[in-house]
């Protein structure tokens, strides 16, 4: 876990700002901990990937929104595709059918 000061500290260049602009948009959602914020590794990781965003690919707030939006819709498919896989090396092939289908009950695939 992390503070909210010591994560500013720990990204070279990320401003105070910033990061209270992103949690603000709910682009970072970290707890609150007797009225501080406090950071989780995934937490962590995401104002890494929005930092990255931002400055060295140089997308411009308008369009974070939607890049994060479609970079979780990535992660949450790729998950299910893993999820898949170890169900397929798990299942004897008369069972196979039968465990898909419950993966896919799970989760709409809209």
């Amino acid at each position: 876990m992390m503070s909210f000061d010591v994560l500013v500290r720990d990204v070279d260049g990320l401003e105070d700002a910033d990061l209270a602009r992103w949690i603000a948009n709910s682009w970072v959602k970290p707890d609150l901990a007797d009225g501080r914020y406090v950071f989780e590794e995934i937490d962590i990781a995401r104002v890494h990937l929005i930092y990255e965003l931002r400055q060295e690919l140089d997308v411009n707030e308008a369009a974070l929104p939607v890049v994060l939006l479609l970079l979780d819709q990535l992660y949450d498919v790729r998950r299910h595709l893993l999820e898949i896989g170890v169900a397929i090396a798990e299942t004897e092939p008369v069972d196979l059918h039968r465990a898909l289908q419950v993966i896919a009950a799970r989760r709409s695939w809209r």
